[in-house]
């Protein structure tokens, strides 16, 4: 199961700096104007033991009221529907505005479990002045800085013993294949075509798409389970943020797979939203594998696959080990060769690689490319192996592990790449004291 936490709130509270805080990244830009958060950030977050998504939904605003207010109230509406866990953000210096008690009268009405966060509580006179939050009716406030961290992990604590717990399903341990990508790319044409049935709805409506169905596909030798976001969408919600609904989704969809089909739209080429899904697929350590739909509508004088699949590697790299194919959902063009790589990167997700044969490939890069010494001191790799993982994880034991920089793990997961099949999947290299 997927956990997710989502961070409410008005603009200028401090959501981007509390993102940035459970995130250990500076990733979310923070500044005293309000409306900064154009982009929705989401990153990976690990409390005791426990691993969850976090997403920052501060979204740009104009400076009109009523524009000011729909946009929260929007971006709420979809934190309550998709997370399972909200922490709405309040200012103990401004403090209880219109626009705060907007947002808490959503989510009193909202089954999920809230945390109210009071930041900039940095010391006792403001632990007093928090105390007025309890108006809002949302239960114990939990008093925080997110500039220093004060307070960040009691709130943590809370959070992880608050997401459902995970249980172990029964169903046999089928692949999991994930179809991925902005709107109306064609994920469910795809799939329709895939089963050879219009079991999922398709318009040319971008957000057609709404709830997950699992499908198991049980066919020419393959077994597996597909997931495509599916299901119709309300004509009421077809205003809502579609960029922010997406990556929400995605992050949902991708956590609970094993191999991912990120799906681009050859028509409009790789977007920044084609390269920040991929990214996150990459963070979770799933499979991937690129398709490019739509390719029979393409001028082939002005596109050729090589120099389209020259842009993607571009844009995706370092991890650029990744199969591409030039698909058409519509005329069923290389459909099932999609089925047969996929199955290839879930099988090269799960290899593991013998002790001896790493050891004799890695020792000798290592002898003829040895890592640069560090103030006179030499690193020496004595040992390689394959971590016990459900993911490709390697470990290189050396003298000196934290002298070791990023080009040279880089060196090292390419060798690695050379001599293993590992195409579409992310790879883990550490260096551990000896």
């Amino acid at each position: 199961m997927s956990k997710i936490a989502a961070i409410v709130g008005r603009p200028n509270v401090g959501k981007s700096t509390l993102f940035n805080r459970l995130t250990e990244t500076r990733k979310a830009i923070v500044d005293e104007t309000a409306g900064v958060t154009r982009d929705r950030n989401y990153g990976r977050v690990e409390w005791n033991g426990v691993e969850f998504s976090v997403i920052d939904t501060g979204g740009y605003v104009v400076n009109s009221d009523d524009v000011f207010e729909s946009e929260i109230r929007k971006q709420v509406h979809l934190a309550i529907e998709e997370a399972d866990v909200i922490m709405f953000v309040v200012d103990v210096e401004s403090g209880i505005t219109d626009l705060d008690d907007a947002v808490a009268a959503l989510l009193r009405k909202s089954e999920k479990k809230t945390f109210l966060t009071v930041n900039k509580v940095d010391n006792n006179t403001r632990i007093l002045d928090a105390q007025e939050f309890y108006s809002l009716g949302l239960g114990e406030i939990y008093c925080i800085s997110s500039m220093t961290g004060s307070g960040t992990g009691d709130l943590l604590d809370d959070v992880v013993k608050s997401f459902p717990k995970q249980e172990m399903e029964e169903e046999e341990a089928l692949p999991r294949l994930s179809v991925v990508g902005r709107p109306n790319v064609g994920k469910s044409s795809f799939i329709n075509a895939l089963i050879g049935a219009e079991r999922h709805i398709v318009t040319e409506i971008a957000g057609t798409t709404r709830d997950s169905i699992n499908t198991r596909y049980n066919k020419y030798g393959h077994d597996f389970m597909i997931v495509d976001t599916a299901g119709l969408r309300k004509k009421g919600k077809v205003h809502e943020d579609l960029e922010f609904y997406s990556v929400l989704r995605s992050i949902r969809t991708i956590e609970n797979s094993d191999v991912c089909l990120l799906m681009i739209d050859a028509e409009r080429g790789v977007e920044a939203q084609d390269v920040n899904i991929f990214n996150l697929i990459r963070k979770n350590k799933k499979g991937v594998v690129i398709l490019v739909n739509k390719w029979d509508l393409v001028d082939k004088d002005n596109a050729t696959t090589s120099t389209y699949e020259k842009d993607i590697k571009d844009r995706i790299a370092p991890f650029s080990d990744v199969p591409i194919l030039f698909i058409s959902a519509l005329t069923k063009q290389r459909v099932h060769k999609t089925l047969e790589v996929a199955i290839e990167v879930f099988k090269n997700r799960k290899q593991r690689i013998k002790t001896s044969e790493l050891n004799q490939v890695l020792l000798d890069a290592v002898e003829a490319y040895p890592p640069p010494s560090v103030k006179g001191k030499y690193i020496k790799i004595k040992y390689v192996t394959q971590l016990p993982s459900p993911t490709p994880c390697f470990a290189l034991f050396a003298n000196l592990p934290q002298y070791i920089k990023e080009p040279y793990r880089r060196y090292i997961e390419n060798k690695i790449r050379e001599h293993f099949n590992f195409e579409g999947v992310p790879l883990q290299v550490f260096f551990r004291k000896k």
